[in-house]
């Protein structure tokens, strides 16, 4: 598959009222008419195509090149769709609702027989968010169906924070992208399984196991050995998020950073660091990138994802980044930081 003629709809803030709603209509009949849509959230850009089209969840899981047991997000334009989609919603979910949506949370409910098992990986339950970005509800609103969106991007690869992220991996095998400009939080939602009565964190994201906590008065992360089996959510089985060179995370002094990058220069490869403004000050790689101010890890977040792909684009062989604290935002950082590691950290001492 790659020989699909991609149309791109561009749809910033400055364009005019008529014109912005007319193409929000010309993608939401593409996705109603069983196409693949590309568009932006508050976190990521989504590869969308209506639940109810079979050959459209094929068609994504073939631009994707993504496992077929991997369960599929659906995204909705208002908590009203949720009556087609789920038997229930238990009462932990309206609180969690109440408190993140529209926002940067998936629940995981139990389904509806028809909602379809190619969805949700064989699953009872289904996994559904209401996205807090603007376009993306007014694209939503404006299809009228639950759209499945796993993020835009090539299977394994870094995520798309910007349309020319998934223009460098879809082109050719969506039917089009909806550029609304760079996403904001930067990593995916957080995935909770609400099914129970206490909320269990699948996935960390925009919304912090404390945020969570503080609503709910307890929260449970889930073990990663639980649920590689058979995953309930997207994230937990496969290896993702992964550059072109070896990526290492370090854990240490800004000497031991620069020591392992000339090790590796020293053996002749091409050297990039991810780190923060000040310590690359400090640092001779070979491609510097930033992950902004220093301890601002929201930044990092942000960045992550674009900054993997900008260490690609220099032919970095080795990729050494720097860890951050894993409390608050930095939970979900670290998360996609070991995943496109492969839980590899190089440690000081």
């Amino acid at each position: 598959m790659g020989n699909v003629n991609t149309r791109l709809w561009t749809i910033h803030q400055t364009l005019p009222a008529d014109l912005r709603n007319q193409r929000i209509q010309e993608a939401a009949k593409a996705l109603q008419d069983g196409k693949t849509i590309a568009f932006p959230t508050e976190t990521v850009y989504g590869l969308g195509g209506s639940a109810w089209k079979p050959d459209a969840i094929d068609r994504i899981f073939s631009a994707k090149g993504r496992p077929n047991d991997n369960p599929l997000i659906l995204h909705i334009g208002s908590k009203n769709q949720l009556d087609e989609l789920v038997l229930q919603v238990p009462k932990l979910a309206e609180t969690l609702m109440d408190a993140f949506w529209p926002g940067p949370l998936t629940l995981i409910l139990p389904k509806r027989p028809e909602v379809p098992e190619r969805v949700t990986g064989g699953l009872n339950t289904v996994a559904v968010r209401l996205p807090g970005h603007k376009l993306a509800r007014e694209l939503l609103q404006a299809s009228g169906v639950p759209v499945a969106a796993p993020s835009a991007n090539r299977s394994g690869r870094p995520s798309p924070t910007t349309a020319a992220h998934v223009e460098k991996d879809l082109s050719g095998r969506v039917d089009g992208i909806v550029d609304g400009g760079a996403t904001g939080f930067g990593l995916e939602s957080t995935v909770v399984d609400a099914t129970g009565t206490t909320p269990v964190i699948l996935r960390p994201g925009g919304i912090t196991s404390e945020a969570i906590q503080k609503v709910c008065g307890s929260v449970e992360v889930a073990e990663k050995e639980d649920n590689e089996a058979h995953p309930q959510s997207p994230g937990m089985k496969y290896t993702h998020y992964a550059p072109d060179g070896d990526l290492y995370i370090i854990e240490g002094s800004t000497a031991f950073f620069q020591k392992n990058i000339t090790s590796a220069q020293k053996a002749g490869r091409q050297v990039a660091a991810l780190a923060d403004d000040k310590e690359l000050s400090e640092l001779k790689p070979d491609t510097a990138v930033s992950l902004g101010a220093a301890a601002d890890t929201n930044e990092a977040a942000r960045r992550l994802y674009a900054a993997l792909r900008e260490a690609d684009e220099a032919e970095a062989e080795i990729i050494f980044a720097r860890s951050y604290a894993s409390d608050g935002i930095g939970g979900a950082l670290m998360n996609r930081l070991e995943k496109a590691a492969g839980g590899k950290y190089l440690r000081e001492g």
